[in-house]
């Protein structure tokens, strides 16, 4: 039995599956009936109790697709990617001059992705900044009568950081700008939907730690969210090294990606302040697999090994503080490709030590919950639209089966998961 596309069927669909994750409850449901049509779930119920009438078509008394060994899960929202880089691409050459093509360039050689994305299972996508308009281009086709097949997506379009310190490739200087909140007023008008920030340098593989100071103070944080959140803006901020980490913190932003080297009391403060955390395990561990392409030494990978082992640890500590932890790969950064690059942070977090069923909420109604997107979905629940996963390989016993044959519901339309030969360019 398939299930039918109720874009097409003009009914509501019913479907009873063995396994039901509704994105952020600590067990499943079992034997769970859903009624959706091609735009929002109508009806969920466990343990048998069948739909009303009134949601389902006139006489209708059989689900429509029945499988006890299925599980249906929320589609996958992607909260770090960033779209206008090709993450697949392992050739240094080529990735750099990719990144110098033009910027309607750039944009056409991202469309592409957005479809592969939604047969991927990819329901929703933060886009987390670029230089050159694409991330914003892309959110306004999404909001737009005509939007083609996509995930969700929003976007900061260019982040801020302080000229002449990293960040200079997705993102334009405070230094433009008489005052924070300048800057964060013409990121808006420009349709940021959100305001990304960058306090904090990067990870030195060669000495395996942070050897950049901060590169913005706590007060500059400070008048950045506060200039955000007066017109309704979450922040986000790349932040690796327990200083830069500390000012993000103190800073009130919303989430903070990457987070390496967060200490303890920091993981408390941020579940305290509801800030959420975005690990991003996948560009590192790229880096350990790629060492040979890349030219890493013995040492140099050592150090990335203790870094992620450091790093796992702080997310099984995070998880069992009641920190939000919130699922993105940084999709973008070298060898890290869209959809597929998320699947296997997700396989990371768990290899990292955190229950597959936590991954799975991380991945889907932790997201939604916190980051605040303006369509409702990432959750199993009557009201929300219609995208979801349906797979006979249970994800419970490992997130990794996400990556094997299932169906994808997207607004009621439905796609088998694609094969390798559609999965070039992301």
């Amino acid at each position: 039995m398939t299930i039918p596309n109720s874009s097409t069927a003009k009914h509501p669909v019913w479907l009873q599956v063995g396994t039901l994750l509704d994105g952020l409850g600590t067990a499943p449901l079992r034997n769970a009936h859903v009624v959706y049509d091609s735009s929002t779930i109508r009806f969920v119920g466990e343990k048998g109790r069948t739909p009303p009438r009134e949601v389902l078509r006139d006489g209708q008394t059989q689900p429509d697709f029945s499988d006890p060994a299925a599980t249906l899960l929320p589609g996958l929202i992607e909260a770090h990617a960033h779209l206008f880089l090709e993450g697949g691409e392992l050739d240094p050459a080529r990735r750099t001059a990719a990144q110098r093509q033009l910027p309607a360039e750039l944009l056409a050689a991202a469309w592409p992705r957005m479809e592969k994305l939604v047969r991927l299972g990819i329901a929703g996508v933060r886009d987390a900044g670029d230089k050159d308009g694409v991330g914003l281009a892309l959110s306004a086709a999404c909001r737009g009568a005509d939007r083609p097949l996509m995930p969700y997506l929003d976007s900061p379009g260019a982040a801020i950081h302080h000229r002449g310190r990293y960040g200079s490739f997705m993102g334009a200087p405070l230094e433009d700008f008489a005052s924070p909140a300048d800057c964060v007023a013409e990121r808006v008008a420009a349709g940021a939907d959100r305001i990304k920030l960058i306090p904090t340098g990067i990870i030195n593989f060669q000495t395996g730690t942070v050897t950049s100071a901060p590169q913005m103070t706590t007060d500059e944080i400070t008048q950045l969210v506060n200039g955000a959140h007066a017109v309704g803006r979450q922040t986000f901020a790349h932040a690796s090294g327990d200083e830069g980490i500390e000012r993000a913190i103190e800073g009130g932003v919303d989430s903070v990606e990457h987070g390496f080297f967060v200490r303890p009391d920091q993981l408390m403060r941020m579940r305290d302040r509801r800030i959420a955390w975005v690990p991003t395990f996948a560009p590192v561990q790229t880096q350990i697999d790629e060492a040979a392409r890349l030219g890493w030494d013995a040492m140099v990978v050592g150090h990335l090994r203790r870094i992620l082992d450091q790093h796992a640890a702080s997310l099984v500590r995070a998880h069992s503080l009641g920190v939000l932890i919130v699922a993105g790969s940084d999709a973008g950064s070298y060898g890290v490709a869209h959809g597929t690059g998320f699947l296997r942070e997700l396989e990371l977090m768990e290899r990292a030590g955190l229950p597959p069923l936590a991954v799975i909420n991380a991945a889907t109604g932790v997201s939604a919950g916190r980051l605040g997107f303006r369509e409702n979905f990432g959750r199993i629940v009557p009201g929300a639209r219609s995208r979801f996963v349906v797979t006979r390989h249970p994800p419970l016993i490992t997130v990794a089966n996400l990556r094997k044959p299932r169906t994808i519901v997207f607004d009621g339309r439905v796609f088998a998961s694609p094969d390798a030969a559609e999965l070039t360019g992301l």
